[in-house]
């Protein structure tokens, strides 16, 4: 069977963009911006990730850089027949530097296959904010998945040693137990927002301050050098909403220019 490959690369300095490198169904965009962050918006020219498909997003900034990176629109996992899609994001901020990684939502299908692994590497005093949303279906379809498979690993590396580590495993045995109270209840839209720097537990109170969004349920804590929230929704845009709320509350950037179109 026909399968798709991609991969982009970025490389970006104080003063710009220093090299790019892009082939198969990966592209990287750098829309010119007069506010806020320097802008990577990359894109998945095969229009989501099937059975078998390789996929790999990765971003460079030199010391004292400072950028935003996302995805032009959701990623779509799509009915799988043999082995999973393989996704991988590789993320490096040089010492000074802050980066924030927002991809839009990633959808999975009923029958969808993806591993996905986000690794993102600070010097120093870099930083950075890093969101995850995973949506369970096709909701505007009521759609409800009954067989998946979904490997996601978030790990976030300071000079070599590890800060920040999130997993989420999810297949046909563990779907029917995720109704359950202390998991997604029944929540069919889930995220993760992280941000990794030493001013992060700071920024509690702040984010408490906004999880006010109807029909969505979060929870914050700060654990040393890191805030980490939750959010679970029954849809996708109430949650789209309190992320922005929360991401307004927290960076003094903008959005992402492609999120509002």
């Amino acid at each position: 069977m026909q399968r798709s490959a991609g991969r982009a690369h970025v490389v970006m300095g104080p003063r710009g963009l220093i090299d790019l490198s892009q082939r198969g169904s990966a592209k990287a965009m750098l829309p010119r911006m007069t506010a806020g962050l320097p802008e990577i918006v990359f894109l998945n020219t095969s229009g989501g990730l099937a059975s078998g498909d390789r996929l790999a997003f990765a971003v460079d900034l030199r010391p004292g850089t400072r950028a935003l990176a996302t995805t032009q629109t959701a990623e779509r996992a799509y009915r799988a027949t043999d082995d999973p899609a393989q996704a991988q994001v590789s993320l490096t901020v040089g010492a000074g530097g802050w980066l924030d990684w927002l991809p839009q939502e990633t959808i999975l299908f009923h029958g969808s296959k993806l591993d996905r692994h986000t690794r993102i590497d600070l010097a120093g005093d870099a930083g950075c904010m890093l969101l995850e949303t995973v949506v369970l279906g096709r909701i505007a379809m009521d759609e409800v998945p009954a067989r998946l498979h979904l490997r996601d690993r978030r790990e976030v590396y300071r000079d070599g040693r590890i800060l920040h580590h999130d997993a989420l495993a999810l297949n046909d045995a563990t779907l029917p137990r995720l109704a359950g109270p202390a998991l997604t209840g029944t929540a069919r839209a889930l995220a993760t927002l992280a941000v990794i720097a030493p001013h992060a537990p700071d920024l509690l109170t702040r984010a408490r301050d906004v999880l006010d969004e109807p029909g969505v349920t979060g929870a914050a804590s700060a654990p040393p050098g890191r805030l980490v929230i939750r959010l679970l929704a029954q849809g996708d845009w109430p949650l789209r909403r309190q992320v922005n709320r929360l991401l307004g509350a927290l960076r003094p950037d903008p959005l992402p220019r492609i999120w509002q179109v």
